[in-house]
């Protein structure tokens, strides 16, 4: 059984307020100098937890993470000649 997640990208005020941000959620990435996290949640509370984390007295804004949005499907990518050379050559 496999459990869905979604991002969630929270801007703080201070970086000390990371401890209670893991407590929502699986934080996967802070920054120092921009302010951010990137924290993922359960798809089934996730419209709860955006409102949730939106009253937090120190959170800035909340957004969206728009990974599930972007095309990961490549057309017309070429290979690099040199590689395919090397990969036949069995190096």
């Amino acid at each position: 059984m496999t459990v869905h997640r979604k991002g969630i990208i929270i801007y703080f005020q201070h970086m000390k307020n990371l401890r209670q941000l893991k407590k929502h959620g699986h934080l996967i990435y802070a920054s120092k100098k921009h302010k951010y996290a990137v924290l993922y949640v359960n798809q089934d509370n996730y419209d709860e937890m955006l409102v949730k984390l939106d009253r937090l007295p120190f959170v800035s804004r909340v957004l969206e993470s728009h990974k599930p949005h972007i095309k990961t499907d490549y057309e017309n990518s070429k290979p690099d000649k040199a590689k395919q050379y090397d990969y036949k050559m069995g190096i």
